[in-house]
């Protein structure tokens, strides 16, 4: 292992070892993360698993082999209704939540209490030129980490052993994935999870991958390739907004300008804020669908 001491600070780095068909990946977030979690005042049980999953979306998407996004949700039926976090091949992410927000959620509460029963893990790939492609397994596991690696078993069938932490400050991901059509020791893979499996969630945050690695794995011989930073990228735009839009029609969008004045969308990633008024809506459609609305609306009235 080399020697040189690296920056684990919102960064990905990825790893092999030499003795045996297994490449790893570790990931350590610290302004990415706290970019994302300023967006929204998280409760820390949600807070936290978020942030793991963040880290798990960026995990995944580093071994994309095609230019696109990698969409991980969680979707619950309890006070969490969503955790959704999306990764790029570009080695950007972007994350949010969604609850019930009127719900008392105490910090120690299990993601499992969370989110319910009947929940669904769904990972979704957008390549930029191509089909997207979905795969959706029930929820199991009482982590995200254990979430994920059940749907790595079910759905993409690869070994797959996965450690996740988070905290106020930092998320952190360590990923080790035997390598496919090779063969290898099942005692060897077994032997490789058990010493990950020791790794602390205090560890995982704080410790540089050099420090980490050699700490788990010095009996191995592990090589690390250079760092790639992350960074966090939002992909909401005015364009996107007006696509969005267009697609609920003229006679819905153009009704809520006339009831309200504008309609105005809040992105839920970023917080960025848009706004449509009369003028943008009847561009947008191509035509006066705002004195239509008006016009229909006022029908309505004298009808009732």
């Amino acid at each position: 292992m080399a020697e040189t001491k690296l920056i684990s600070a919102d960064q990905l780095t990825r790893f092999v070892f030499d003795d045996c068909p297994v490449r790893g990946l570790h990931v350590n977030l610290q302004e990415v993360w706290q970019h994302v979690a300023e967006n929204k005042a998280y409760p820390k049980a949600i807070h936290r698993a978020l942030g793991e999953l963040t880290v798990a979306a960026v995990l995944l998407a580093s071994n994309l082999k095609f230019d696109g996004n990698l969409i991980v949700q969680v979707q619950g039926k309890g006070v969490l209704k969503m955790l959704v976090a999306e990764a790029t091949s570009a080695a950007t992410c972007r994350a949010t939540a969604r609850w019930d927000e009127s719900a008392k959620i105490d910090e120690n509460m299990s993601l499992v209490d969370l989110l319910g029963e009947g929940g669904m893990f769904v990972l979704t790939l957008q390549p930029a030129q191509g089909e997207s492609w979905q795969g959706m397994v029930e929820l199991a596991g009482n982590s995200i980490a254990q979430m994920l690696m059940n749907y790595m078993a079910r759905s993409e069938q690869l070994a797959t052993h996965i450690t996740l932490a988070a905290d106020e400050s930092k998320a952190g991901g360590l990923l080790l994935q035997r390598l496919p059509e090779q063969d290898i020791n099942d005692d060897s893979w077994a032997e490789l999870c058990a010493l990950a499996e020791t790794l602390t969630a205090d560890e995982l945050l704080k410790l540089d991958v050099q420090t980490l690695l050699f700490r788990l794995f010095h009996e191995h011989e592990v090589r690390l390739f250079s760092p790639q930073n992350v960074e966090f990228a939002c992909t909401c735009s005015r364009g996107k907004v007006s696509d969005m839009l267009l697609l609920l029609g003229g006679q819905e969008v153009g009704e809520a300008v006339a009831e309200q004045g504008s309609v105005e969308v809040n992105c839920d990633f970023c917080h960025e804020h848009y706004v449509f008024d009369e003028a943008d809506v009847n561009a947008l459609f191509g035509s006066n669908v705002v004195a239509t609305a008006q016009q229909e609306l006022a029908a309505r009235q004298i009808n009732h």
